[in-house]
């Protein structure tokens, strides 16, 4: 099976949302929204990859795929939980009402409705997809509770008495909402309450996750058409710290917002406990062309989520940084897996990673990979920070199709694809830069 290092990428066509995020049994498994026959969007499988260390990754082929009524057209985003040693994916099987008679994997005008199923393994491996599934949330027939079409991407988790389960939903279609079920025994779920914003803030929430930190609670989740610019994408990953009670399900959720990551081009993020009981989080970085040897869609390195007060922290996680062991003094030297930058930027400096520029200008860190990236009406090719607070550390991490700048140690992070960035990294400003790559 084909092997990764730091960021997974497409096996091959396309791959989008992290699903089923777990540490079980000695490996992280990671699986994926996967089309299987093209670098394009289609029909949903599981694709699969598992790791040791959150460095190494090996792809392990396709987990789940349509195999019910009710998946017939897909299997969408889930989870995955352990229960006594066994490993439950819960996810949104998808069943077309009107097939795109020019495209057999799409359908018309949003007719469609939507399971939320469930599987299990006794190793993460195999799955009977056959005859393993069961529906725990049917098709949803109250417009007051949430919509038929659009409900989708269950994230699940234990709670002091009961497991949980939350899902993404809309308001007809005007404005995005979360819901909360509970269950006993993981098969029998009942609704308990929901929680919303209103119309400026998406009009459908897409990939929920809810979890606590040391530092508080936080809510993620990625909204359609939140962003309000001419710019090709407007589905965003953004954070709230919010209060929760189990009991009743009643989640306050303020009206400021932070993004996930600040580069814009990371969706959907899920999150797990690692090996140590951090909590970890994975996201897809979008893509707007497959490279030449037709793959398409990746994966941020893997980072820490904590909460400090009412800002989140996205930490690059340890293993990534001690994984980048070995000093260099030119980028010509790094492994294929790419390299580490680390340097302090101070106001008016700015950084050259082969093409692609990191500055910072009144307080704030801007990237700008105008000269590594496709030209296409509505482009995204600057992105910038709130003003940062915490000092002037960066640390890079780069490789030919993905830049990620993390501030301050995660108060900020900028994730930006590229294609083929220059095998060149530079300085201009009063400090030094460090160089780092894999060891062999």
């Amino acid at each position: 099976m084909k092997k990764q290092r730091v960021h997974l990428k497409a096996p091959d066509n396309w791959i989008n949302d992290p699903n089923g995020f777990i540490y079980y049994k000695g490996y992280y498994h990671l699986f994926y929204q996967y089309f299987p026959y093209g670098p394009r969007w289609g029909t949903m499988h599981w694709g699969h990859a598992v790791s040791k260390d959150l460095v190494s990754w090996e792809h392990r082929g396709i987990a789940l795929y349509p195999s019910r009524y009710e998946d017939k057209n897909g299997c969408f985003s889930g989870s995955a939980i352990e229960n006594d040693g066994t490993m439950y994916l819960v996810y949104t099987g998808v069943r077309y009402e009107v097939i795109n008679p020019e495209d057999p994997h799409t359908c018309l005008n949003d007719q469609f409705e939507s399971a939320q199923m469930m599987i299990y393994s006794e190793d993460g491996f195999h799955f009977d997809n056959e005859n393993g599934k069961e529906v725990i949330i049917p098709p949803l027939t109250d417009k007051n509770m949430g919509d038929r079409t659009h409900t989708r991407d269950p994230k699940i988790w234990r709670g002091k008495e009961a497991w949980y389960l939350i899902l993404g939903s809309t308001v007809e279609r005007r404005y995005g909402e979360v819901l909360f079920y509970q269950s006993r025994d993981l098969h029998t779920w009942t609704y308990v309450n929901k929680a919303w914003k209103g119309p400026d803030y998406g009009w459908m929430w897409e990939c929920p996750d809810y979890f606590e930190t040391q530092g508080g609670k936080v809510l993620m989740i990625s909204p359609m058409e939140i962003g309000k610019t001419d710019e090709k994408e407007k589905n965003h990953a953004v954070c709230f710290p919010v209060e929760f009670d189990e009991e009743t399900c009643k989640m306050d959720i303020p009206d400021q917002y932070q993004f996930v990551d600040y580069g814009l081009d990371l969706y959907a993020p899920q999150t797990t406990t690692d090996a140590e009981g951090r909590r970890v989080m994975a996201g897809w970085i979008r893509m707007p062309q497959p490279v030449t040897d037709g793959w398409i869609g990746m994966y941020c390195s893997p980072r820490v989520v904590e909460r400090r007060g009412n800002h989140i922290y996205f930490h690059m996680h340890p293993n990534i940084r001690a994984a980048f062991s070995k000093e260099i003094s030119d980028v010509s030297e790094a492994s294929a897996d790419g390299y580490m930058a680390k340097f302090d930027l101070e106001d008016g400096e700015e950084a050259d990673i082969g093409g692609f520029r990191i500055r910072r200008e009144n307080g704030r860190i801007y990237t700008d990979r105008t000269n590594v990236y496709p030209a296409f009406p509505g482009a995204h090719l600057i992105s910038e920070t709130p003003a940062i607070q915490d000092g002037s550390r960066i640390e890079v991490l780069a490789d030919e199709n993905l830049v990620e700048v993390y501030i301050n140690d995660g108060e900020y992070v900028i994730s930006n694809t590229v294609y083929g960035i220059r095998k060149t990294a530079g300085l201009r400003g009063k400090g030094t830069m460090q160089l780092y790559t894999l060891e062999k």
